[in-house]
């Protein structure tokens, strides 16, 4: 059994609580995915998040089935891709998703993108707060919306999204987005929270991970925990799957926030979502 502490949640807007810090999947290929999920549980992940177009759900849902964790124990969320937005496809999607994971119900389930340019996540949100109310999800939320497709959504819905999961990391701040989504309630989460490794030679962080003996990811993902996000990082090595969960043995002080903090530079990694469309 892993000796690593439990891992502290973050309470949703309607009561259900999430892990702080989860494990994600994203390019990792289908066939490496299950021993890498396998790792993760090992280590002491409870929160494994997926999405449709990965392609490695089945991957993910072989470790849950291989794994002697109960249910109850572990909080999954997959994603609704561009292609599948709309009301009736959006539900076949859902299907398909459990059906991969081999899986009766999901805890959060994600539009993976808002796709202005379809302008159908009116209607996919639609099919979100079916599943929700159908008790067929805990809980819903979205990825990768901006405050003005969050202020859209909210005008003209019931559920306010749990969640939006957004690029975030030092060179992304993505301060406007996160003002928005605490203006609701909702809570942000941070793909990309080490910016594919593009900020873990800075100087700065380099420097606080010497002073605390960490390594620059497990500083980058303290920062993170610190301000109250949810993060997912990503690995398929083994040790540095652990390493990215042992980060609950220090603090960041009010300067090392602030050092970060400093680092901010507009530093995408991926598409910008008013522009993306899959």
């Amino acid at each position: 059994m892993s000796t690593t502490p439990p891992v502290p949640t973050v309470t949703l807007n309607n009561g259900v609580e999430i892990p702080q810090l989860g494990f994600g999947v994203f390019q990792v290929p289908n066939d490496e995915t299950t021993a890498a999920v396998s790792t993760a549980l090992a280590a002491g992940y409870r929160s494994i998040d997926t999405a449709a177009i990965y392609g490695n759900e089945s991957g993910v849902g072989r470790a849950l089935a291989d794994s002697d964790i109960s249910r109850d124990d572990l909080f999954i969320t997959s994603k609704v891709w561009n292609a599948d937005q709309g009301y009736d496809a959006t539900l076949r999607a859902y299907d398909t998703t459990l059906d991969k994971l081999g899986l009766d119900t999901l805890d959060l389930y994600l539009i993976h993108w808002p796709t202005p340019q379809r302008d159908l996540y009116l209607d996919t949100w639609r099919a979100l707060e079916k599943l929700y109310v159908d008790g067929r999800v805990r809980a819903i939320g979205v990825s990768n919306f901006q405050p003005a497709h969050l202020e859209r959504l909210i005008d003209t819905s019931t559920v306010v999204p749990a969640v939006n999961q957004v690029e975030l990391h030092p060179a992304l701040q993505n301060r406007g987005v996160i003002a928005a989504d605490t203006r609701h309630g909702i809570a942000t989460e941070a793909w990309s929270p080490l910016a594919q490794g593009a900020v873990l030679a800075d100087p700065a962080i380099t420097r606080i991970a010497t002073a605390h003996r960490k390594t620059p990811a497990q500083v980058v993902l303290r920062w993170h925990l610190q301000q109250g996000r949810i993060a997912i990082p990503k690995s398929v090595t083994p040790h540095r799957i652990a390493e990215n969960l042992d980060v609950f043995d220090f603090m960041l002080s009010n300067t090392d926030l602030a050092a970060i903090d400093a680092l901010d530079r507009d530093g995408r990694t991926g598409p910008h979502p008013d522009e993306f469309h899959g």
